[in-house]
């Protein structure tokens, strides 16, 4: 066989047995999968090459009347019908006898399930045909949101609905750290579709799972899921929180059990700045997760901020990274009482934390991860410099000119 000219001959070439499917469905699954390529290429705005594509490959195949070309034309317009062309597009006169079933599909459930401690949920949504035989079997799109990253971390399609649906529901009666719930189908398409478009802009997609193969079709059902309130299509980033609700939270927080515990309620006047510091640096990580709920910690959220975010955006002294971890260990068991979470989930985040301890001090001596910036300030403070002192700076910069020029090349 010769090699394919164009791109589009290549897609035909692996449509080429489009015809002999046995269902709508798996012309569906064929033709996100082969849409998946060039989701997986783009760079940006994966979505709208996607779209882009299906409507230059409609424009440039108009006139093949091949059987399988016809077919996996009316698939690519099912799938994609917002591409230009998509709306012309009409089954061939030997199309396969399911083709009168791509997208005729009603939804009949939808769900949510995910951990107790907030860091992902997992959306799913149940789809049946107008004809099953045809169409295919009952079938179920799922989508994991990471609320730490702020993306649609995995989507697929799969079926049978009942099983993978009977499936989740004995998983999470069986991990006291999960829950399931039935889910407006509105909220859940809005959930969906605002990380989805997140993903969709990544430079690098998440590995490991089936985003780009059924990306199109994902968003294809989505579309049938009925339209959220305009109010909730586009999500805000959350405000600043306001200082006079750090103030309440900071001293609630100091009249707390956990902070009892942990005797941070009543530290020594010399260790109240490193207290305020710290605590200060646990509200300004929770500001740049999505969520941005200084009360949400997990053993993911504590990793992200204890071997990762603190080293990259904070100066911390001796005194500051002595006293970080006993304040994380205090505020993640307050947060965790204030929630309501189990005790196990609790004690979870604790023994975590607890373990990270000697990481984080390892990253906090080598000072491997800082960036640029914050390895600056804290060469700078390491030498009694004043990075507010002009003179002070200036003199610094002149005494270490040709150590900072040999760092930077």
């Amino acid at each position: 066989m010769a090699a394919p000219r164009t791109p589009y001959d290549a897609v035909l070439a692996a449509a080429r047995d489009v015809t002999k499917l046995d269902c709508a469905l798996d012309a569906e699954l064929l033709g996100a999968a082969l849409l998946g390529s060039v989701y997986a290429v783009a760079r940006r705005d994966r979505a709208g090459a996607v779209r882009e594509f299906v409507g230059d490959f409609l424009g440039a195949t108009a006139r093949r009347r091949a059987a399988a070309t016809t077919t996996i034309r009316k698939v690519f317009a099912s799938l994609v019908p917002d591409a230009p062309g998509a709306d012309a597009v009409r089954a061939g006169a030997h199309a396969p006898a399911w083709s009168a079933q791509l997208g005729r599909v009603r939804p009949t459930g939808s769900y949510a399930y995910g951990d107790i401690y907030g860091d992902q949920t997992s959306y799913l949504a149940t789809f049946a045909y107008e004809d099953s035989e045809a169409g295919g079997p009952e079938h179920a799109v799922v989508a994991l949101i990471d609320h730490n990253s702020g993306i649609t971390k995995d989507a697929f399609v799969g079926g049978p609905a009942e099983r993978i649906l009977s499936r989740v529901r004995e998983m999470c009666a069986a991990d006291e750290f999960t829950w399931f719930r039935e889910e407006d189908p509105a909220r859940l398409r809005a959930e969906v579709s605002r990380h989805l478009r997140i993903t969709d802009e990544l430079s690098e997609l998440p590995g490991h799972g089936s985003i780009a193969t059924d990306r199109a079709l994902v968003g294809a059902r989505l579309a049938l899921l009925p339209q959220p309130p305009a109010t909730s299509v586009e999500s805000k980033p959350a405000d600043p929180l306001p200082a006079e609700k750090r103030t309440a939270l900071v001293r609630e927080f100091l009249a707390s059990p956990a902070a009892m515990r942990f005797q941070l309620h009543d530290v020594p006047e010399a260790d109240l700045a490193s207290l305020h510091f710290c605590l200060n640096l646990l509200f300004d990580h929770a500001a740049s997760l999505p969520d941005a709920d200084p009360m949400r910690w997990s053993p993911a959220v504590a990793e992200l901020f204890l071997l990762d975010w603190v080293h990259r955006c904070a100066v911390l002294d001796m005194d500051d990274a002595a006293m970080l971890p006993r304040v994380v260990r205090a505020w993640a068991a307050h947060a965790s009482a204030l929630r309501g979470l189990p005790e196990a989930a609790a004690r979870q985040t604790d023994t975590a934390i607890e373990h990270m301890i000697p990481e984080f001090a390892r990253l906090y001596a080598t000072g491997e991860r800082r960036s640029p910036t914050t390895a600056a300030i804290t060469r700078l403070i390491t030498d009694d410099v004043d990075p507010q002192d002009p003179e002070a700076l200036g003199a610094w910069i002149d005494a270490n000119r040709q150590r900072l020029f040999d760092e930077s090349n």
